[in-house]
């Protein structure tokens, strides 16, 4: 599973992330890691939405905007891409970084486990807490 981090998530979260998980096979990438995107980091959604759907490997995406539910293109690019999505929660944006990454690292498991056992597209807001299960939002 490859794990894609949109440009309102800090690239330190992919590079802890993809610490985490590579062992398992798993990869983490921030949207500036990809050189490929059309535009590269500046790609806008319905952009990156496109080139996940568009490649062979699986993706799921944590993003830390979840405007991107109410934009009807981008909806319907994320219905139609078949992903797995993971909208931080608001709280995330006055935590500092450290505490940011622990979370994803203690929640993998269960968005793996999301990812597995749901058929795609799916979202979830991934909730500050860690005592908090995922929370699944309309798509």
């Amino acid at each position: 599973m490859n794990v894609f981090f949109d440009n309102c998530t800090s690239p330190v979260l992919a590079t802890t992330l993809h610490g985490f998980i590579q062992h398992d096979g798993h990869s983490a990438f921030h949207i500036r890691d990809l050189s490929s995107l059309p535009n590269g980091r500046h790609s806008k959604d319905v952009e990156w939405i496109d080139y996940l759907r568009k490649s062979n490997d699986d993706w799921m995406f944590v993003s830390g905007d979840g405007r991107v539910l109410k934009n009807p293109a981008e909806r319907a690019a994320l219905r139609s891409a078949g992903l797995h999505g993971f909208i931080l929660a608001s709280a995330y944006q006055k935590t500092p970084l450290h505490q940011v990454a622990s979370v994803l690292v203690w929640r993998w498991p269960e968005m793996l486990q999301i990812a597995k056992l749901l058929a795609p597209p799916s979202m979830h807001e991934v909730s500050i807490n860690k005592g908090t299960k995922l929370r699944p939002l309309p798509l």
